[in-house]
C-alpha cells in the first residue's frame, strides 16, 4: 500500500512539475498568444457582431469585402472533410478489425441519434406550448405562398445511399454516399489480410495527413469565423429579426435545454462524463458551428474536439460523420416550434394526437431526407403536410432561417459529439467485459 502511494506522489510532482514548465513557457510569450484558440474564435464572434451592427446601412460592404475571408475559410474546410471522412473511416474500420464490431458500434450510433431526435421534437413542442410562440400574429393562407419542393420517398433515400461510380460522390460531396464507399473499402481491406497492408499503410499514413491539414486550417478559425458572422448581421438586421423575435427565442430556448438536460443527461448516465467538461471540449465546435451553420463544415473541429474529450480516433471517425448526414435534433426542435407557431398564427388548434403524429414524421423524415440539400425546410413541409397545415406557413419563418439554422447546427453537432463520447464509453466497458472474461 506505501508502494502504491509513493507512486501516487511521484506522479503528482510529475505532473505539477510539467504544469510549471508549460506556464513558465508560455509567460515568456506575448499576450496574444497565450490566447487559446477558443478565446480567439469568441472574440472573432463577437467583432464579427460588432462590425455587422456597424455596417447595417452599407451591407454591400460586408457582403463585398468581409464576406470572402468566410468563404475562403469554408472552401479550405469544404476542401479538406472529403479526404478526411474517407480516410478517417477507412482507418476507423482497419483498426477495429472485426465487420462485426463495426456493425456493432453503427446500431448503437443510430439507435441514439432517433432517441436523441424524439426528445428533441418532444421537447419543441412543450416549449413553444408553453410559451405560445405563435401568439399576437393574425393570418390567412392567401396573404402568403410557398412552393414546397418534393421530398425523396424512404426507398428512394435507401437506393440513392449507394453510388453507382466512386468519383461522383467524391465531387458532389454526398456524405452517405462517401460513408458507403469508405465502409466498402475497409471491410476490403480487412478481408484482403496480409495481402492488403500496403493499402492499410497508405490509409492511415493520408488519415495522418488530413488530420495535420485540418489543424492547419483550423489555426485560421477566428478569421473565418469573423467573414461568416459579419454579412449575417449587416443583412438581417432588426428589421427582420424584431417582428419574429419570439419565435427565435423559444426557438433558441428549447434548443438550449436539450442539450442541457438531455446531451448532459446521456454523456452523466453513459460515459460518467461531467457536463462541465463535456462542453468546455465541445466550445470550439459551437462556436463555429453558430458562426457557419454547417454541420459538415465543422466536421474537422467536431473531430479534434472529440480526440480532446478523450474518444477514440476509430469511434470519432465513425460516429461523426454519420452523424453529420443523418443526425438531426436541431432541426427537429425547428420543426416542432414552428408547426406550433404556423398552427397558431393560422388559428389553428393542433390536437395531442395530431402534435404525436408530429414527433412520429419528424423522427422518420430525419432518416428519409438524410443528406438533402434544404432537407430543413422539406422536413419542415412534410411536417405541416402531416398533420394538414399550411405549406404556406414556410414563408413566415424562412426569412429568419439563417439566424436559427445557426442555433440547430450547434445543437446538431453536439449530439454527434454526445454519441461519439457516450458509444466509445459503452465500447470500452464491453471491451473491458471480455477481456476479463479472457482472464
Amino acid at each position: 500500500m506505501s508502494k502504491i502511494n509513493d507512486l501516487e506522489q511521484e506522479v503528482k510532482a510529475d505532473v505539477k512539475e510539467a504544469t510549471e514548465a508549460v506556464s513558465a513557457k508560455n509567460a515568456d510569450k506575448p499576450w496574444f498568444k497565450r490566447l487559446s484558440l477558443t478565446t480567439w474564435i469568441f472574440i472573432a464572434l463577437a467583432l464579427g457582431v460588432v462590425a455587422g451592427l456597424a455596417l447595417q446601412g452599407t451591407p454591400d460592404i460586408a457582403t463585398t469585402y468581409i464576406k470572402p475571408l468566410g468563404t475562403i475559410f469554408l472552401n479550405l474546410i469544404k476542401m479538406i472533410v472529403v479526404p478526411l471522412v474517407i480516410f478517417s473511416m477507412i482507418a476507423g474500420v482497419i483498426s477495429l478489425s472485426d465487420i462485426k464490431k463495426v456493425g456493432a458500434i453503427g446500431g448503437k450510433t443510430i439507435a441514439y441519434y432517433l432517441c436523441t431526435t424524439a426528445c428533441a421534437i418532444i421537447i419543441g413542442l412543450i416549449i413553444a406550448n408553453v410559451f405560445n410562440v405563435g401568439g399576437g400574429y393574425t393570418l390567412t393562407a392567401d396573404e402568403l405562398s410557398y412552393e414546397a419542393k418534393a421530398a425523396p420517398s424512404f426507398i428512394e433515400t435507401i437506393v440513392n445511399i449507394f453510388p453507382n461510380n466512386f468519383v461522383q460522390p467524391m465531387s458532389d460531396a454526398s456524405m452517405l454516399q462517401i460513408i458507403v464507399i469508405a465502409l466498402f473499402f475497409g471491410f476490403g481491406i480487412l478481408a484482403a489480410g496480409k495481402k492488403a497492408q500496403p493499402v492499410a499503410d497508405f490509409v492511415n499514413g493520408m488519415s495522418e495527413v488530413c488530420i495535420k491539414i485540418m489543424h492547419m486550417i483550423i489555426s485560421i478559425a477566428p478569421f473565418g469565423v469573423f467573414g461568416l458572422i459579419a454579412p449575417v448581421v449587416a443583412t438581417n438586421g432588426p428589421d427582420i429579426l424584431l417582428p419574429l423575435l419570439k419565435l427565435i427565442l423559444v426557438a433558441y430556448l428549447a434548443m438550449i435545454l436539450h442539450m442541457v438536460l438531455v446531451y448532459s443527461g446521456m454523456v452523466k448516465a453513459i460515459a460518467k462524463m461531467g457536463p462541465l467538461t463535456f462542453f468546455k471540449g465541445q466550445l470550439r465546435a459551437m462556436t463555429f458551428a453558430f458562426a457557419s451553420a454547417s454541420s459538415v463544415g465543422t466536421l474537422p473541429i467536431n473531430m479534434e474536439c472529440s480526440e480532446k474529450l478523450g474518444v477514440r480516433r476509430e469511434i470519432s471517425s465513425f460516429v461523426l460523420p454519420l452523424g453529420a448526414t443523418i443526425n438531426m435534433d436541431g432541426t427537429a426542435i425547428y420543426q416542432g416550434v414552428c408547426a406550433i407557431f404556423i398552427a397558431q398564427v393560422f388559428g389553428i388548434d393542433l390536437t395531442i394526437g395530431q402534435q404525436c403524429v408530429i414527433i412520429m414524421t419528424a423522427v422518420l423524415s430525419s432518416i428519409g431526407t438524410a443528406g438533402v440539400p434544404g432537407s430543413g425546410m422539406i422536413m419542415l413541409a412534410m411536417v405541416l403536410q402531416s398533420v394538414g397545415l399550411p405549406v404556406e406557413g414556410i414563408a413566415l419563418v424562412a426569412g429568419v432561417d439563417r439566424v436559427l439554422d445557426m442555433m440547430r447546427t450547434v445543437v446538431n453537432i453536439t449530439g454527434d459529439q454526445s454519441a461519439a463520447v457516450c458509444v466509445d464509453s459503452l465500447e470500452k466497458r464491453k471491451e473491458a467485459r471480455q477481456a476479463a472474461k479472457a482472464a
